[in-house]
Order: structure tokens, then C-alpha cells, then sequence
């Protein structure tokens, strides 16, 4: 008799939770297909039948990092101020990066690549929704603006993540919102194309 389907999306969902975790704490290497097994409570055979094999189940848990993100990103309402959307964008950042922080290492900080075929971070609708908000604002160069302002919002999140930044939850929150406050407009206004930086 077949595996329900509603079991297999669970098994599915805590068998990745429990990869990222291992990636996160000590690296893609230490991923095997028995010990994920063990650690979400069912066998290295249900981990084939799922995911196949052993390279497949790491690359699905980037591919599950970056669905789960761009969720959260989707759901930033766009209003009919611009400013104010991009701004709700970065918050969405800290919060996705901050709910699944073994998720967010497993991306960007290990470096995991997604399945094969996958396109580049760049390409990604995660990254394209940036753009777009960016692009929104009338700013030349949407795409550099948006690749500084990334960079901008990982460089701090990871540091909170690392446990590197000072204060409480509220007090981290609030200095990371000031610094998109102070630094995200400069960084709009500023010129952003290769031309305009080799110029300087």
C-alpha cells in the first residue's frame, strides 16, 4: 500500500529542516543519507524514495531556502508608495533570514548550490522582486542598486546571525531599521553603473 501523500510531505518538509541544520552547523560534507535519516526519525530508505539520492536531498534543501524566502518577500504588499515598499522588503530579509536561519546559512553563507538547471541568485524571482521595487523608484541602474542593497542587508543579518551584533532582539531590530533608513536612500541616490564607478 502506497505512503499517503499528506505523510510524505511531512517527512519531506522535517527531513530537509534536519539537512539544513547539518549543513548550517558543520558543512555540505557532513550530510549522509543514514544520519539525516536517523535524525528525522525514519529511514535511509524513505529518504531515497523521496528525494533519490543523497546530492538531490542538498540540493533541494537550497531550492526549499529560496521558496520559503521568496514567500516571504511575495508577501510585502505593494502599496503606492515605492519608498516605503522597499524599505518593508529589507525587513522581510531579517525576518525570513531570522525564522530559518539554517535555511539562510545553507544559501548564501555554505554556498550550497540549488538543483541542476537552477539559474543564478541574480535570476531568481527572490532577487527580481528587489529590482523591481528599486526599478519602481526611477532609479538609473535598477539592477547594481539592488545588488548593493542586497549586499548592504546580508552584511548585517549575517553578523546578527553569527551573534556579532550587540543588544536584544528589539534593540537589533531597531538599529537594523535606522541603518536602512540612513544608508538605503544614499545608496539610491548614488551612481551605481560600472562607468559611472570606475569615473569616481
Amino acid at each position: 500500500m502506497a505512503r499517503p501523500r499528506l505523510h510524505d510531505d511531512a517527512l519531506r518538509t522535517r527531513l530537509l529542516q534536519v539537512t539544513s541544520e547539518v549543513i548550517s552547523e558543520h558543512g555540505e560534507a557532513a550530510v549522509t543519507v543514514r544520519d539525516v535519516a536517523a535524525r528525522a526519525g525514519t529511514s535511509a530508505s524513505a529518504v531515497y524514495a523521496l528525494f533519490g539520492s543523497r546530492e538531490a536531498l542538498v540540493g533541494a534543501v537550497s531550492e526549499e531556502g529560496f521558496r520559503r524566502f521568496g514567500e516571504r518577500l511575495a508577501a510585502v504588499s505593494r502599496t503606492d508608495d515605492a519608498a516605503a515598499d522597499l524599505r518593508a522588503l529589507g525587513v522581510a530579509y531579517r525576518d525570513s533570514a531570522l525564522e530559518d536561519p539554517h535555511f539562510y546559512r545553507v544559501m548564501f553563507e555554505r554556498a550550497v548550490p540549488p538543483g541542476a538547471g537552477a539559474p543564478p541568485a541574480v535570476e531568481r524571482p527572490t532577487f527580481r522582486v528587489l529590482r523591481d521595487a528599486v526599478a519602481r523608484l526611477r532609479v538609473e541602474g535598477a539592477e547594481d542598486v539592488a545588488l548593493a542593497l542586497w549586499s548592504l542587508v546580508h552584511g548585517i543579518v549575517s553578523l546578527e546571525l553569527a551573534g556579532l551584533t550587540p543588544g536584544d532582539d528589539a534593540t537589533r531590530a531597531a538599529r537594523y531599521d535606522a541603518t536602512l533608513g540612513a544608508v538605503g536612500p544614499a545608496l539610491l541616490a548614488a551612481p551605481q553603473s560600472p562607468a559611472d564607478l570606475g569615473g569616481r
